[in-house]
Protein backbone atom coordinates (compact mmCIF):
# COMPACT_ATOMS: atom_id res chain seq x y z
CA UNK A 1 0.00 0.00 0.00
CA UNK A 2 1.32 3.42 -0.93
CA UNK A 3 1.32 5.98 1.88
CA UNK A 4 1.46 9.74 1.92
CA UNK A 5 3.25 11.79 4.54
CA UNK A 6 1.35 14.44 6.48
CA UNK A 7 1.94 16.59 9.54
CA UNK A 8 -0.52 17.03 12.38
CA UNK A 9 -0.48 18.82 15.72
CA UNK A 10 -1.31 16.63 18.70
CA UNK A 11 -1.83 17.15 22.39
CA UNK A 12 1.34 16.17 24.34
CA UNK A 13 -0.69 13.98 26.71
CA UNK A 14 -2.16 12.05 23.76
CA UNK A 15 1.31 11.55 22.31
CA UNK A 16 2.56 10.21 25.65
CA UNK A 17 -0.33 7.70 25.71
CA UNK A 18 0.47 6.64 22.13
CA UNK A 19 4.16 6.25 22.97
CA UNK A 20 3.37 4.01 25.96
CA UNK A 21 0.81 1.97 24.01
CA UNK A 22 3.30 1.42 21.18
CA UNK A 23 5.97 0.26 23.61
CA UNK A 24 3.53 -2.05 25.39
CA UNK A 25 2.17 -3.55 22.14
CA UNK A 26 5.52 -3.77 20.39
CA UNK A 27 4.46 -1.69 17.39
CA UNK A 28 5.44 1.75 16.15
CA UNK A 29 3.80 4.96 17.26
CA UNK A 30 3.13 5.63 13.59
CA UNK A 31 1.13 2.40 13.31
CA UNK A 32 -1.10 3.43 16.21
CA UNK A 33 -1.61 6.85 14.62
CA UNK A 34 -2.44 5.22 11.24
CA UNK A 35 -5.00 2.99 12.97
CA UNK A 36 -6.54 6.07 14.61
CA UNK A 37 -6.70 7.91 11.28
CA UNK A 38 -8.41 4.91 9.69
CA UNK A 39 -10.99 4.72 12.50
CA UNK A 40 -11.69 8.45 12.20
CA UNK A 41 -12.02 8.21 8.42
CA UNK A 42 -14.47 5.30 8.63
CA UNK A 43 -16.51 6.96 11.40
CA UNK A 44 -16.97 10.05 9.21
CA UNK A 45 -17.49 8.33 5.87
CA UNK A 46 -20.66 9.13 3.93
CA UNK A 47 -21.90 5.97 2.27
CA UNK A 48 -23.50 6.06 -1.18
CA UNK A 49 -26.30 3.72 -0.16
CA UNK A 50 -28.31 3.50 3.04
CA UNK A 51 -27.46 0.70 5.44
CA UNK A 52 -31.01 -0.66 5.12
CA UNK A 53 -32.69 -0.35 1.76
CA UNK A 54 -35.74 -2.54 2.27
CA UNK A 55 -38.91 -1.91 4.20
CA UNK A 56 -41.34 -4.48 5.50
CA UNK A 57 -45.07 -4.26 6.03
CA UNK A 58 -45.93 -4.32 9.71
CA UNK A 59 -48.76 -3.58 12.13
CA UNK A 60 -47.79 0.09 12.66
CA UNK A 61 -46.18 -0.43 16.07
CA UNK A 62 -42.74 -1.41 17.29
CA UNK A 63 -42.39 -5.14 16.91
CA UNK A 64 -41.04 -7.51 19.51
CA UNK A 65 -37.75 -9.20 18.59
CA UNK A 66 -39.42 -12.45 17.50
CA UNK A 67 -42.08 -10.58 15.49
CA UNK A 68 -39.41 -8.60 13.62
CA UNK A 69 -37.44 -11.76 12.88
CA UNK A 70 -40.59 -13.48 11.59
CA UNK A 71 -41.54 -10.49 9.38
CA UNK A 72 -38.10 -10.45 7.75
CA UNK A 73 -38.08 -14.24 7.32
CA UNK A 74 -41.54 -14.14 5.70
CA UNK A 75 -40.43 -11.39 3.29
CA UNK A 76 -37.30 -13.33 2.32
CA UNK A 77 -39.37 -16.47 1.74
CA UNK A 78 -41.80 -14.54 -0.50
CA UNK A 79 -38.87 -13.12 -2.51
CA UNK A 80 -37.38 -16.57 -3.05
CA UNK A 81 -40.60 -18.08 -4.48
CA UNK A 82 -40.61 -17.69 -8.30
CA UNK A 83 -43.58 -15.64 -9.53
CA UNK A 84 -44.55 -14.54 -6.02
CA UNK A 85 -45.78 -10.96 -5.73
CA UNK A 86 -46.01 -10.95 -1.95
Amino acid sequence: MSMKRTNVYADPEDLAIIKEAARRRGISEAEIIRQGIHLAAMANRVWDEPLFSRTFTGPGRTLAKDEARDAVADAVRRESVPGSTG
